[in-house]
């Protein structure tokens, strides 16, 4: 019965213990309350109603009424920079990195939001040097991340490849655009007056060191692509036309969807050694078996040269028959015409051809295939006549197809 007892008196103890807590809080609550502005609750209504103006209005309100709201500068300067007002941004957070008294947690944040801020106004020196101020700090992933973009952006790619593999210490994750900084440096040295042939050779190596460790982590074989491709231009300036063709072929077997890319090469390889008619005939069974606008071009072209006007319409007829491409039709007239011009007058019929019409024709055409006859980016749709390994649009690697918007 004490037992019963003792539990009788601690409970309405322990209930009026809980009710005078919470008055106190409430009313602690209800104090800090009245204390902040009008103003404050005001740009909160307005940003959550996606009002950025008037909330931006609101929040420097309450930023004069009080100056060490250091949460509120943050929101403050985002808020600017998203709207593309870099220069207040610019000078909010540089104002918090002005106090003396600001502990290092927030300056470290203010340091990479004026980073942020450099980096989006395109001041890449100022955005470099701010970004490496907080490599020390919890920061240190986000800022090498925007560093690497910094250097891709600029074409620095020894720099970019040291961020690489600062980032992979830090995280251990493969990085797959480092075989495209080897690549840039190989292709760099190609197209100066005098190639440094050891150096391309030492940059390619550590483009298929790369490629190896991260084989199964690549989302396609374009990186092995765009090295085989680098090899065979190497052997050309060297002379080695045999190494040279093993490298082309070498893509054509192996990521046959990139074939528009080497074919043309990969003929003129044939040629300089008299064997055009074998070196058609190769790309000829490959577009039977794997047809491109590309390939077409090349070998009706070719095939025209070679063999004269009825074996390439026969060619064509057939190749558009099986795939209807305008783009396809729009180069079988460009052509002709270019035939008509030099005194060619018969197709493969023996017929004459209309020479008017047919140059009327292909205006039509070309007027529509124009927006077709490009490449373009899967990740923001930039749309470019050349291939490009990254996008000039997004900066990402490997988001082009090697297929023109027709074939897309």
């Amino acid at each position: 019965m004490d037992y019963e007892a003792w539990w009788l008196i601690l409970i309405p103890i322990l209930f009026g213990l809980g009710w005078i807590a919470a008055r106190v809080d409430v009313r602690q609550m209800m104090s800090e309350t009245r204390q902040l502005p009008d103003s404050y609750f005001k740009g909160l209504n307005f940003l959550l109603n996606e009002d950025h103006d008037n909330a931006i209005d609101a929040f420097i309100e309450v930023a004069k009424l009080d100056t060490e709201t250091i949460e509120l500068h943050f929101a403050l300067g985002s808020l600017f920079r998203r709207r593309g007002e870099i220069e207040r941004a610019i000078r909010v957070h540089q104002s918090l990195l002005s106090r003396a008294d600001l502990p290092k947690q927030d300056r470290d944040h203010a340091q990479h939001e004026l980073a942020q801020d450099f980096f989006k106004a395109g001041m890449f020196d100022r955005a470099e040097e701010a970004y490496k101020a907080v490599l020390d700090s919890t920061y240190a992933v986000p800022a090498n991340r925007s560093l690497i973009r910094i250097y891709e952006a600029e074409h620095d790619w020894p720099k970019a490849i040291e961020a690489v593999r600062h980032l992979h210490q830090m995280l251990d994750e493969p990085i797959p655009q480092l075989i495209h900084y080897h690549c840039e440096l190989a292709q760099q040295s190609m197209q100066s007056k005098q190639p440094d042939i050891n150096y391309i050779n030492e940059e390619l190596k550590k483009a298929e060191q790369a490629l190896l460790k991260q084989q199964g982590e690549l989302r396609t074989n374009a990186a092995a692509v765009r090295i085989a491709m680098l090899k065979a231009k190497l052997m050309n300036i060297q002379g080695d036309g045999e190494a040279e063709r093993k490298y082309l072929e070498q893509v054509i077997a192996n990521a046959p969807e990139y074939v528009g890319l080497v074919a043309g090469n990969l003929l003129e390889n044939y040629k300089v050694n008299q064997q055009a008619e074998q070196g058609l005939d190769l790309l000829k069974q490959h577009y039977l078996a794997h047809p491109s606008l590309d390939l077409f071009k090349i070998v009706f072209s070719e095939l025209r040269e070679q063999q004269g006007a009825a074996p390439a319409w026969h060619f064509a007829s057939e190749s558009l028959r099986l795939h209807p491409s305008l783009l396809g039709l729009d180069k079988l007239l460009e052509v002709e015409l270019k035939a008509a011009a030099d005194g060619e007058k018969t197709n493969a019929s023996g017929r004459v051809l209309p020479d008017v019409e047919l140059s009327l024709l292909h205006k039509m055409i070309r007027k529509h295939t124009q927006r077709l006859d490009r490449y373009s980016c899967s990740s923001c749709g930039f749309e470019a006549r050349a291939f490009y390994w990254q996008c000039p649009g997004c900066n990402m690697w490997e988001t082009y197809q090697p297929k023109k918007l027709e074939e897309m």
